[in-house]
């Protein structure tokens, strides 16, 4: 682990990333669910 404390840029940029893999994989979810006709 790194001992170095993150600076708010590197904490921003790491929450901004998440949220994209999130909204990703959910919008990839929902597609599905529509295309099965569920949703």
């Amino acid at each position: 682990m790194q001992k170095k404390k993150k600076t708010t840029f590197e904490k921003i940029t790491m929450v901004l990333v998440w949220i994209m893999i999130v909204a990703t994989l959910g919008s990839l979810v929902a597609g599905a669910l529509s295309s099965l006709g569920m949703f």
